[in-house]
């Protein structure tokens, strides 16, 4: 029971049950009328009865206007730590000590307590010398850097919107402005934040300037502390945001500063316009950002590129692949349907043909790309049609891996710029300090794959801080035998364990079930419950018809939805997107894909994953920071309203709770931050005490420790010495510090007067030497001056008497040379006209005995053919000397010869045409194959060219079309002067045999001679019950029958086999050939081609039964008016002759493509020798009719 005045200052409990509402500060207003009135720290009044006064508690006098350092507060409770925050932060003062932890609060507004007179105040100056502010933390980042040789770190930790990226910033600026150098490398560090921010960083609903990705900082200082470069890590760029944002959210700030800040005419090069233009931009219905001003961001942008390296053409290429982004961004997909599948187009568009043009690839790959995708097994290539939304997909896909790389190519060109390797002949160890700005805890409504990633590295940075702020000290006062009192705190390892550290850790199984070809988000979260759903840490779904899994992490339970989790853990692009992008012929973009490209070339490599990248980065950084001193921030966001002065208080004692602040401060205020081992202690504070010497040289440190801390802080102190070490409070190291500072000040002073007065005596021994030295040296040089003189007049004469001496022999030598080089050339241009002039004689004389030889050839040709000819005249005037007198008879003969002289003349004529003609015609055919051998192969257009002739119907059947190249021949009979032509062009026929009559040979003859059965040389619609020719081997009766259907099919006339459930055993991955193979030599078709006649058998019956159904009124109605069928019929007949299909093993029982039906049918001509003539009795019944589809051709 205590009392109460008016004035006090109390606790109450208001006991809401609510998880994070703990008491609030209250001042009582009255106490005298029989109610106790109290006014809260929210201006809320409260009238309490005494007998119910159980909820209130005094407050201590620590509490109630706030101290600079918690660890001070006597109400040690979360409370007591809100309360101390809400009074400072009303203040307007942000920044909180505990111990060396800052807490820094949001005010989402400026303070002037960033300016360089506030650097100057806080450079070399103690924790707690100063009030609290970021610059201290960054001060002793420093000077702890150079007075230990140790490196630093500070992590910088909080939710979004917290303000970490902000600390960061300020940190930078504090350490670019002490280090004291002003040099061109730490401008170029400070620009380094406005580039990441605009490509990293976007507005939320929690924060305007949210970063996207995580990152480390590594400033590397000389040993003079200057800065000497810096290098930047990022981790787990959010990709996903290009193509989508929530609710009053943006993209990221680059798009909106580009679209506003650019010129007209870069626009209108890039096609670019409004932020309101492109659906990548609206998705959150939010294009401005109320307090930034993109305009003016967009300048700052390219003012740091230029300071950082970046070219001219770099900004461009960078500015084409964000405009190619957008434009992406506006494709729309219509859905089609080809061969019972589902299928899409993109629509053409002017942003299509911007983008393509931009990232310099044709539009039709980009369609191609984003409507198909093609897979490779054995060495064949299988195109796939694509849905709508697998179209989306594969585009957001190829966005989303354009800006990755283009992220991560700048974070490599920025450090390319600020980073200097160090030197390996410098003996001297390079120095740094490590700024970690990494994503906050999330839970959201739907959590994400994201969501994991960044809250398994909030929990190994909240265990990095629960090792070093709990477990260290509390094993160290342990080992070091000190009087302690044992904390219990919070420890994470076990969710740690479950989630990466132990085998089979959910990390691992994402990573197992996304290298499976089959694993789905179904499997993998079987597997994870199967694995986990003991943990006390997993929480399973509650049924199997969820798809939510929840981890207990150190901030609470989050939910993860695991539907897409394998999708983005693979983090890959299609072959077609690779391919698109080796076939653009911008180097920027093979640039950026070189990783990619090279993978893709490497089939047997698989990219790694996702989580498996980020594992790895995370334990490199946690590596990193247990080598270094770390100094923690802890940023606290106090509203989710971005408001200045509003402060949540439930809000805030949440991120208090899941910080361990209260821990935190319960040990610092009872341990001992500050620890020496005794040689560390000896060394630095030996100068407080005369006499003692140094630590290497003494044998009891121990003693010598006890003996300076009981000088300088009194025995009754609260410092304790352990077995190896000395431990003390903060104040009592500021002590010691401020008397060691004074007592080396005094033996400074003292040694410099020492100096000073040397150097004055030594300066004047230098002078008084260096007058004389200057004495012997000026009468030594002029001595040495006239001696010169003298030299150089002798050096002169000499030099011209040996110059006229050497004129005369080089003039002699010169005309003798001159004469030897004229013999030379002469000797040398007569040998190589001789040489050539006998090679043009050799050339002259073959090429005359050649000319010579065909010459002779044809004379003697055409000798022979006049002997020929007279050899006629004289038998023709000798037959003629019978009919007429011997005059006439040889005037009739002559005229003959003559008219067969005239004859032979024309037709050598025509020999030497044509002979022209061919020559003409084969050098223009050589051409034609050379231009044909340096373009590429398309099956597709090869299969077009070949049976292409059958899209156009033609007005006679068996006459569909063109015949391809090389069948032209065989299209049409030459008629009259044609065909005259060609008789000319032929031999002549041998004048003793008879001409073979070739009428008997017809197709209908051999069809009535050897087809099977009632077949006949007419064209069927329907599968063969027996092949046409026959076959003794059943194999080859069998493979007959399944050719023929194959034709029937590749034809359209018969439907594709309907696939109700699809069980993918990786049949349909076999090529077409090895199953072919497979067929060959096996005897078991006897069996199947029994079952096909009892089948046969059964559907005559059948069919004899139900000869007047509506089918057979159907088939001939169909037989009749064969153009208005109508689908019904259409299907009807179809399942009316699907009686074959049945039983044949060697066809497929799923859809197959036309170049799989063409190997087929090829295929089995060729490794079955007796199925040639099948195929070509085949390919002459099937003619394709004018109403059949024949593009599969």
């Amino acid at each position: 029971m205590f009392f109460l005045m008016q004035g006090d200052y109390v606790w109450l409990d208001l006991k809401t049950g609510r998880e994070f509402v703990v008491p609030v500060g209250a001042v009582v207003k009255l106490c005298d009328s029989g109610q106790i009135q109290v006014l809260d720290d929210e201006g809320r009044e409260h009238w309490i009865f005494p007998q119910n006064a159980t909820n209130i508690k005094p407050m201590h006098p620590t509490s109630i206007h706030g101290v600079e350092d918690m660890i001070r507060l006597g109400d040690l409770n979360e409370a007591g730590i809100l309360r101390n925050l809400l009074i400072r932060y009303n203040e307007h003062v942000i920044y909180t000590y505990t111990g060396s932890i800052l807490v820094a609060v949001n005010p989402y507004q400026l303070l002037p307590i960033y300016t360089p007179d506030q650097i100057r105040l806080y450079t070399n100056r103690k924790i707690g010398e100063m009030p609290p502010h970021i610059f201290a933390i960054a001060d002793n980042c420093y000077f702890n850097m150079q007075r230990n040789n140790k490196d630093q770190c500070c992590i910088i930790s909080g939710e979004s919107g917290a303000g970490k990226t902000e600390s960061t910033k300020l940190i930078l600026q504090f350490l670019a402005a002490i280090s004291g150098q002003h040099s061109w490398i730490e401008q170029q560090v400070l620009e380094a934040t406005p580039i990441l921010e605009a490509f990293g960083n976007a507005k939320t609903i929690r924060n305007d300037n949210s970063s996207r990705f995580g990152k480390y900082i590594d400033i590397h200082f000389n040993k003079r502390g200057a800065i000497e470069g810096a290098k930047i890590e990022q981790y787990l760029l959010e990709k996903s945001r290009v193509c989508r944002q929530a609710a009053d959210e943006r993209n990221y700030h680059i798009f909106y500063c580009m679209l506003k800040g650019m010129g007209p005419e870069m626009k209108a090069k890039l096609g670019l316009g409004l932020a309101r233009d492109y659906c990548y931009l609206t998705a959150g219905n939010c294009t401005e950002c109320d307090g930034r001003d993109d305009l003016a961001d967009y300048s700052s942008i390219l003012s740091a590129m230029k300071v950082l390296m970046f070219s001219e053409t770099e900004n461009v290429e960078i500015s084409k692949l964000l405009a190619a982004i957008l434009h992406m961004g506006n494709l729309r997909f219509e859905a089609r349907t080809y061969d019972n599948l589902d299928a899409c187009v993109v629509v053409r568009s002017p942003d299509l043909v911007t983008a393509a043009s931009l990232m310099e690839v044709e539009p039709k790959d980009v369609m191609v790309c984003l409507t198909t995708r093609t897979l490779i097994t054995r060495g064949e290539s299988v195109t796939t049609p694509l849905s709508v939304e697998q179209g989306l997909d594969v585009r957001d896909a190829f966005v989303k891996g354009i800006y990755g790389r283009l992220f991560v190519w700048i974070v490599d060109k920025i450090n390319a710029a600020i980073y200097r390797p160090p030197s390996c002949e410098s003996s001297v160890i390079r120095r740094s300090i490590g700024l970690l700005d990494i994503f906050g805890f999330e839970n959201f409504i739907v959590n994400s794959f994201e969501q994991l990633c960044i809250n398994f590295a909030n929990e190994n940075l909240q265990q990095f801080f629960v090792r070093h702020v709990f477990k260290l000290e509390q094993e160290e006062y342990n080992l070091e035998d000190i009087n302690w009192q044992h904390i219990e705190f919070t420890d994470n390892q076990e969710a740690l364990d479950m989630i990466a550290n132990k085998p089979m850790n959910i990390i691992s199984l994402i990573d197992e079930e996304s290298k499976f070809p089959k694993g789905t988000d179904a499997t993998m979260l079987y597997k994870l419950n199967s694995q986990h759903k003991l943990n006390t840490n997993y929480i399973p779904p509650k049924n199997s018809y969820e798809t939510q899994f929840g981890i207990q992490h150190f901030a609470g339970v989050v939910h993860y939805e695991s539907r897409g989790f394998l999708e983005k853990n693979r983090d890959s692009l299609h072959t077609d997107i690779i391919q698109l992008v080796h076939s653009s012929k911008n180097k920027f973009i093979k640039q950026i894909f070189q990783a990619d490209v090279a993978m893709g070339v490497e089939t047997r490599k698989r990219s790694p994953t996702l989580s498996s990248q980020f594992k790895r980065s995370l334990e490199m950084l946690m590596r990193t920071l247990s080598v270094c001193q770390p100094f923690f921030v802890r940023c606290i966001k106090p509203n989710e309203f971005k408001k200045p002065l509003l402060f949540d208080r439930e809000l805030c004692i949440r991120q208090l709770r899941y910080s361990g602040m209260m821990e935190t401060i319960r040990i610092r205020r009872a341990g001992y931050p500050i620890r020496y081992s005794f040689a560390e202690f000896v060394d630095r504070y030996r100068v407080l005490m005369p006499g003692i010497k140094p630590a290497h040289i003494q044998d009891d440190l121990k003693g010598t420790c006890q003996q300076i801390v009981s000088a300088r802080l009194g025995k009754q102190e609260d410092w304790q010495i352990g077995k190896t070490k000395i431990f003390l409070k903060d104040h009592h190291d500021m002590q010691l510090e401020i008397e060691r500072d004074k007592a080396i000040t005094d033996k400074v002073i003292l040694i410099q007067k020492s100096v000073r007065g040397l150097k004055a005596r030594s300066n004047f021994r230098r002078l008084r030497s260096a007058v004389v030295c200057i004495q012997k040296v000026w009468r030594g040089y002029r001595s040495r001056k006239n001696y010169q003189i003298m030299k150089s007049g002798f050096i002169r004469l000499q030099a011209v008497c040996r110059s006229r001496k050497y004129y005369r022999s080089y003039r002699i030598t010169r005309c003798r040379i001159t004469l030897i080089q004229a013999r030379c050339r002469g000797f040398l241009i007569r040998q190589t006209f001789w040489r050539r002039l006998r090679a043009v004689l050799t050339l002259q004389a073959y090429t005359r005995g050649m000319i010579a030889r065909r010459l002779c050839q044809r004379l003697r040709a055409e000798h022979q053919r006049r002997l020929e000819a007279e050899r006629q005249r004289l038998a023709e005037e000798e037959q003629l000397r019978n009919q007429m007198t011997v005059r006439r008879a040889k005037a009739e003969a002559d005229r003959k010869h003559q008219e067969r002289l005239f004859q032979l003349a024309q037709q050598q004529e025509e020999r030497d045409r044509e002979e022209k003609e061919e020559a003409r015609r084969k050098k223009e055919l050589l051409d034609q194959m050379e231009r044909e051998k340096e373009q590429p192969v398309d099956h597709s257009d090869m299969v077009d060219r070949m049976f292409g002739f059958l899209g156009d119907s033609g007005p006679l059947p068996n006459q569909d079309g063109q015949a391809p190249a090389g069948f032209e021949d065989l299209e049409q009979t030459p008629r009259g002067e044609e065909a005259e032509e060609e008789m000319l062009n032929e031999a002549p026929p041998l004048p003793d045999e008879e001409e073979e009559d070739l009428s008997e040979y017809k197709f209908s003859k051999f069809a009535a001679t050897y087809f099977q059965g009632l077949s006949t040389h007419t064209y069927i619609r329907r599968p063969l019950k027996q092949p046409l020719l026959f076959h003794e081997d059943e194999g080859d009766q069998l493979a007959a029958l399944a050719v023929w259907i194959t034709v029937l099919r590749f034809m359209g006339d018969l439907p594709e086999p309907k696939c109700q459930i699809v069980i993918n055993d990786g049949s349909e991955k076999i090529p077409v050939m090895t199953k072919i193979y497979e067929t060959l030599g096996k005897r078991t078709y006897k069996r199947e081609l029994q079952e096909l006649q009892v089948e046969e058998e059964v559907r005559r019956s059948i069919d004899s039964q139900k000869r007047n159904s509506v089918r057979h009124k159907l088939v001939s109605l169909t037989l009749k008016r064969k153009s208005k069928i109508t689908e019904e019929v259409t299907r009807r007949l179809t399942e009316g002759v699907d009686y074959g299909l049945q039983g044949n093993s060697m066809l497929e029982d799923r859809p197959t493509s036309n170049l799989e039906k063409l190997h087929f049918i090829i295929g089995n001509g060729i490794l079955r020798p007796t199925e040639e003539t099948s195929l070509l009795t085949a390919s002459t019944c099937c003619p394709p009719s004018p109403g059949r589809s024949t593009t599969s051709w």
